[in-house]
């Protein structure tokens, strides 16, 4: 029983295998990645063959119109073929050309395929039922990923050809193509750059009318389309653009136009400098009145855009002007100078091939006359001038030059050499305002006309002998005219010397009576210092003895002052002495203790500063009759004691030196604190 059903599963796999084996062999199933599309080729079909074109787009047999996108795709076995493409790309800036296999053919009368109708490209069946031509195509493809029938449209990149080849040739033919196209940089964008202008050339589309060489401008103010710089050729074509170089010109911008339609060359643009104006002269157009009126004959004048000469010239700027379709001619409007001398031109050359006027005069000679003439153009006649002459030019040199060489030539026929050069003043003025009005008929204004002076012709020295004859002549009469000068002159020279001296005289009188006036004038200042000064040190003298009294009184008080407070401080401190002495007397039992102590006091002071022996050493007695002994200390004490009350010593004891020594230190001592009472003076202790 397992055994069986493992069998019948297996059988039901192989069968599952053989039935997807089958219709991927029979075509029936086939995976298109998302990357790619499937174009169908249709083997067989009950409605036959495709009888017009290749393209089925009925059920017939053949390639179908549809493609088949990413995914599984169901179809009947054996009855199609699956070819897998890739998708078309446009890079980011570059343009993809299309080239149909099947449509409508061409009429002769144009080169691209329209596509007016048959616009989209990715839907094969709608672009074939509107009427979709055969053939390299108008519209081009921008960037971006297209699915599109590669079998129905080949396009044509600067990268890669899609195509699904069907034959061995078609190769070799599209690549030609995308040669011709990439010779023309057809395949990027036409970039125009500043001061540049595109004239543009159309190769499509009706044939100008006989006699027209630029097509005109077309646009919006037409039919209400516009082409878009001609990037949109249906729109062209439509607003009745017609086939050659354009009178539409493109300007600074990036462009995306199918170089099999139309091919751009650049060119500068038109710069009228300042002090100039640009003369048009338009060669297209309608022919249009003629402004200057029906006595004028020297050509038309006529509004601007019609042909002919256009009435307004282009002021100072840059143009986007299509110089196919016309001329401009610069005129100058500031003054410019026309120079009749060999080798010399002016800045706008327009006197190049001028040179002096021969000239005859009076009395035979013929001298060569340079001439510089100083013209303007009003920039509002400017276009009748040009009209009549063809240029600037050619008005110098075919007018204005025969013209005032025959007046200066009648001038030099009328006077003689030395005239012509006496009076070149007085013939400049006269040139001047007789020739305005013969400028004036060519609409020119006539400035000033200068005159140099005569030269000889080669070899000829006629002219320098005249010369000299004047300039000797006119030195000869500088030389009369200087000694008479130099004779007025010494004459002035004796009256400037005269009046010197008088004013130098006049000077000193002057000068003296100056000077009495300055001393008295100095007298009186000196008089009237003095005076203030006088004024000044008796009021300083007053204000001194004034501060000096004041000074001597403030003294005088301040030491009476001081004087009353020293004295009551004396007599306050005697009487707290007196009294504190007196205490201390009471204290000490009374006066005669008191000096005892005070005695004892000093004596001890003297004993310890001499560094004595309070005991003696050496014992000296006395007489032997007198029944006394003693120490030498004690016969000083007794005689120092016995000389401050007043006792009388009878005898004393032979004296030892150092008892002498001793006496005198402590004398000493105390004569600088004791005092015998009376005048404060100390007491001196007798021998």
């Amino acid at each position: 029983m397992l055994a069986s059903n493992h069998m019948q599963a297996l059988l039901i796999i192989g069968g599952v295998l053989f039935g997807l084996l089958l219709l991927r062999w029979s075509n029936a199933l086939r995976y298109i990645p998302n990357n790619r599309i499937g174009i169908v080729e249709k083997l067989w079909s009950l409605r036959g063959s495709v009888k017009h074109g290749f393209i089925a787009i009925q059920g017939e047999a053949g390639f179908q119109s549809e493609v088949l996108r990413g995914g599984w795709h169901m179809l009947f076995p054996f009855q199609y073929r699956v070819h897998v493409m890739p998708l078309v790309t446009i890079t980011q800036g570059q343009i993809g050309y299309v080239f149909a296999r099947d449509g409508q053919p061409l009429p002769p009368t144009q080169a691209l395929a329209s596509n007016a109708t048959a616009k989209d490209f990715t839907d094969v069946r709608a672009f074939l039922l509107s009427g979709g031509q055969r053939g390299p195509q108008r519209r081009v493809l921008r960037e971006g990923t297209y699915a599109l029938n590669l079998v129905q449209f080949v396009v044509l990149t600067d990268d890669e050809l899609y195509y699904l080849p069907l034959g061995k040739d078609e190769g070799a033919v599209f690549k030609n193509m995308a040669t011709s196209i990439s010779d023309r940089r057809g395949f990027e964008p036409i970039v125009i750059t500043s001061d540049l202008v595109g004239v543009v050339t159309v190769h499509d589309g009706p044939s100008l009318p006989q006699g027209e060489i630029i097509a005109p401008t077309v646009g919006s103010n037409v039919t209400g389309a516009h082409h878009n710089s001609f990037q949109d050729s249906e729109q062209f074509l439509a607003a009745g653009g017609k086939r050659g170089r354009q009178l539409e010109v493109l300007v600074e911008g990036t462009y995306y136009i199918n170089r099999l339609f139309a091919t751009v060359e650049t060119i500068p643009k038109t710069v009228v400098e300042v002090g100039h104006v640009g003369v048009v002269v338009s060669y297209t157009g309608t022919i249009g009145a003629d402004l200057s009126g029906e006595e004028y004959r020297h050509g038309e004048l006529v509004r601007n855009g019609e042909r002919g000469v256009w009435s307004e010239p282009l002021l100072p700027g840059k143009y986007a002007f299509n110089t196919f379709a016309g001329g401009v001619l610069m005129v100058p409007t500031t003054n410019f100078i026309l120079k009749w001398i060999s080798n010399q031109a002016g800045a706008h050359r327009l006197d190049e091939n001028l040179s002096e006027v021969s000239m005859i005069t009076k009395d035979a000679f013929e001298p060569h006359l340079p001439l510089s003439v100083v013209v303007h153009i009003d920039y509002k006649k400017a276009p009748l001038v040009i009209q009549q002459f063809g240029d600037v030019k050619k008005l110098v040199e075919q007018t204005l030059d025969p013209m005032v060489s025959a007046y200066f030539k009648n001038i030099g026929q009328t006077r003689t050499l030395i005239q012509l050069i006496q009076d070149r003043s007085a013939i400049q003025d006269q040139s001047s305002e007789q020739m305005k009005t013969k400028f004036e008929q060519y609409h020119l204004e006539l400035k000033e006309v200068l005159i140099g002076t005569p030269t000889s012709q080669p070899g000829d020295k006629a002219i320098e002998q005249i010369l000299f004859q004047l300039r000797s002549r006119q030195i000869a009469q500088e030389q009369i005219d200087t000694y008479g000068q130099q004779e007025k002159a010494a004459a002035k020279e004796r009256e400037l010397r005269e009046a010197e001296a008088r004013a130098r005289t006049q000077q000193a009188l002057t000068e003296s009576e100056l000077s009495i006036t300055i001393q008295s004038n100095e007298g009186k200042a000196d008089y009237q210092r003095s005076v203030q000064q006088a004024a000044q040190i008796r009021a300083l003298a007053e204000a001194e003895a004034d501060k000096t009294k004041l000074l001597a009184g403030g003294d005088a008080q301040r030491v009476r002052v001081l004087a009353e407070a020293e004295a009551e401080k004396v007599a306050r401190v005697g009487i707290a002495q007196a009294m504190a002495i007196d205490e201390q007397v009471r204290a000490s039992g009374g006066p005669q203790l008191q000096l005892t102590r005070q005695v004892m006091e000093r004596f001890s002071e003297a004993v310890e500063r001499g560094k004595l022996d309070v005991v003696p050493k050496v014992m000296i007695s006395g007489a032997s009759g007198t029944g006394q002994q003693g120490s030498v200390f004690e016969a000083l004490l007794a005689l120092m004691l016995s000389d401050k009350v007043g006792e009388s010593v009878k005898e004393m004891p032979a004296r030892d030196p150092r008892l002498d020594h001793a006496r005198d230190a402590i004398r000493e001592r105390l004569v600088g604190t004791l005092g015998d009472g009376s005048n404060g003076e100390p007491t001196r202790p007798t021998s």
